[in-house]
């Protein structure tokens, strides 16, 4: 019997090919399914892919334009920029952003609100791969410590940039404004291409009204990054366009010397070149550093401002609205005259207190006092004006309708927004018939207009408004507009050019030189005998050398009930009378009109007429020097 085979070799060929045409297959699918991939890749995602990998290795990133500066008339720079370095984190670059930024607290000091600041504006970024502020400003150690350890903080950008610098800090807060970091609601308003290099935009102020002209327009650059975000190449420019530089009208010495003459105390001044109505000085006082608003102000900070009693956040000189008080009775003379209710030489008999018929209530006089009715005497309207007399005032309110009290004060610019270029200023309010009812629910009572004479009641005006009203009696009825703009180096669109408003109409050429001659008797009228010289004769016109004419009034805060006063010292400071003293010089030819408020200050002509007069000194005294 023939021994069995080992081994089947037809079956094992069998397997063999069986084997080999499975593998055969399975090539013939892998490859297919790599060509499929391929031709995905390659041809039909082609652009797909491309651009993802462009992106990577790719960027677009937008080139800050530099802000436009600002000068005062003379050339200072009042707001320029500066070179910091600040700290950015690209999100998509950071890894574990929890860690990266644990890493850079372990280097700078990071505060908590710098991080939540960080994630908010993380949050609303425009595009990818923007780096995102997370340190505004870095000391040069900080940078060291940086740069040293860059090699383990993935997305960690130190980038050197521009930003705002105030040099004279408070002393031109409140006209110039600041840049503050855009917030939400800026982001609903701002144009984002126009907007997406810098994180900062006006407010308030000259920085506010003129953005658009200082922000400038952004450039781009097109780089070439690594797998860590580091720029290897620049492929293309297109650079930034600076944004306009302007010039104001402001005189930074004039400024200086009105913030020095107001000092410690709550107030303001506004200071106007009549033959152009530029601005030249508007000090509010307290003020605060904008510098803090650039880069960023702590809560604690802002906090101590926000809650300050003496609110110096707060524009005195164009929100501030207050009684003008006596300020006011040159208006209302000329009112007066212009419908035939008054002449010049028209007399009447002031014993210090006024009634109006059928009424037991008492008007008293500004010289009022228990032991002594005061009273200026036989009075006519240049006395009037110079002695100030409230009851000459209470009578010629009395005889002239509310409405043409209102009518003829607005075309002094009171009760409206007359300024081309001040940005958020209030409109005051000037009172009559309709307005009361409409707000107060109310009709309009004889006593209104006794306090209309003398500038009390609702009537409210702004320290810019009160010296709006002297360029006009400056100019005898011209009025030209209050503007802060000097020039530019390129025609701003913000800017109106046509500043001149229609003159007053009523008075004659007579009745405004001879108003000008009583406010001049208020600071140079001296003779002797009781009642003869002006109210602030005494306080600023004795060794005065040009002619000045000028009005003082008080605004009271606090209601004093008939027959009481009240010593002012004994009173909260806070509750104490404002003092008011509005002025131009030289009365002929005037240079400088202006208005001093002194919040709580007391006496106008003992207060705020020194102030006016040491600003007028500083004005012109030069001047006469030169002479």
């Amino acid at each position: 019997m023939a021994p069995a085979p080992l081994k089947d070799q037809g079956l094992e060929r069998s397997l063999f090919f069986n084997r080999v045409l499975i593998a055969f297959a399975g090539v013939l699918v892998l490859t297919g399914l790599l060509i499929a991939r391929y031709l995905e890749l390659q041809v039909f995602e082609h652009e797909t892919y491309r651009t993802r990998s462009e992106d990577n290795r790719i960027q677009i990133q937008p080139l800050v334009p530099a802000r436009g500066l600002i000068f005062d008339r003379n050339g200072v720079p009042l707001a320029e920029n500066r070179a910091i370095y600040e700290l950015a984190l690209v999100r998509e670059r950071a890894g574990d952003l929890d860690r990266t930024l644990s890493e850079v607290a372990m280097l700078v000091d990071l505060t908590a609100e710098e991080v939540e600041r960080y994630e908010r504006d993380d949050a609303r970024k425009r595009r990818p791969y923007a780096p995102i502020t997370l340190k505004a400003q870095l000391t040069e150690e900080e940078v060291a410590l940086l740069a040293v350890n860059r090699h383990r903080l993935p997305g960690v950008e130190v980038s050197s940039r521009q930003v705002r610098n105030y040099p004279f800090g408070e002393l031109f807060a409140h006209v110039l404004g600041s840049v503050r970091r855009i917030n939400e609601t800026d982001l609903r308003t701002l144009d984002p291409v126009l907007y997406s290099a810098t994180d900062y935009v006006g407010k308030r102020g000259v920085e506010k009204f003129y953005e658009n002209s200082l922000h400038g327009k952004p450039g781009y650059q097109h780089v070439e990054t690594d797998a860590h975000g580091r720029i290897r190449e620049t492929l293309f420019v297109e650079p930034a366009r600076a944004g306009h530089n302007i010039s104001l009208q402001i005189d930074n010495r004039l400024q200086i010397a009105a913030s020095a003459a107001l000092g410690e105390r709550r107030g303001s001044i506004v200071a106007i070149d009549p033959r152009s109505g530029g601005i030249m000085a508007m000090v509010s006082n307290p003020g605060y550093d904008p510098n803090l608003f650039v880069t960023g102000i702590s809560s604690e900070e802002y906090t101590a401002l926000s809650t300050s009693r003496d609110t110096p956040l707060f524009n005195r000189a164009i929100n501030g609205q207050y009684a003008p008080g006596s300020t006011f009775k040159p208006v209302v003379g000329l009112a007066g005259l212009s419908h035939g209710k008054i002449s010049w030489d028209e007399i009447i008999e002031d014993y210090g207190y006024f009634k109006l018929p059928d009424q037991d209530r008492v008007y008293r006089d500004w010289s009022w006092t228990r032991k002594n009715t005061g009273g200026q005497g036989k009075v006519d309207l240049q006395r009037a004006i110079y002695r100030s007399s409230n009851v000459y005032f209470y009578d010629l309110g009395t005889r002239l309708e509310a409405n043409d009290i209102a009518r003829f004060a607005r075309q002094f610019g009171l009760g409206q927004r007359t300024a081309v270029d001040v940005s958020g200023a209030s409109a005051g309010l000037v009172p009559d018939p309709i307005w009361k009812r409409g707000a107060k629910g109310e009709v309009w009572y004889p006593g209104d207009n006794v306090n209309y004479g003398i500038g009390q009641g609702d009537l409210l005006v702004t320290p810019l408004q009160l010296a709006t009203m002297a360029t006009v009696i400056a100019n005898r009825g011209r009025f030209l507009a209050p503007r802060l703009l000097l020039s530019s180096d390129e025609p701003l669109a913000e800017f109106n050019a046509h500043t001149e408003l229609p003159r007053v109409v009523g008075p004659t050429p007579d009745d405004w030189e001879r108003m000008v001659d009583a406010m001049e008797d208020v600071v140079h009228r001296g003779r002797k005998g009781y009642g003869q010289n002006g109210t602030a004769w005494s306080y600023i016109g004795q060794d005065i050398p040009y002619r000045m004419a000028g009005k003082s009034g008080t605004a009271q805060v606090v209601e004093i009930r008939q027959g009481e006063e009240y010593d002012e010292e004994e009173l909260d400071e806070y509750r104490r009378k404002h003092a008011w003293f509005i002025a131009f010089a030289p009365a002929d030819a005037p240079q400088l009109a202006l208005a001093v408020l002194v919040e709580n200050g007391g006496g106008g002509s003992s207060v705020a007429g020194p102030v006016a007069r040491e600003v007028m000194d500083a004005y012109l005294l030069p001047q006469i020097a030169r002479q």
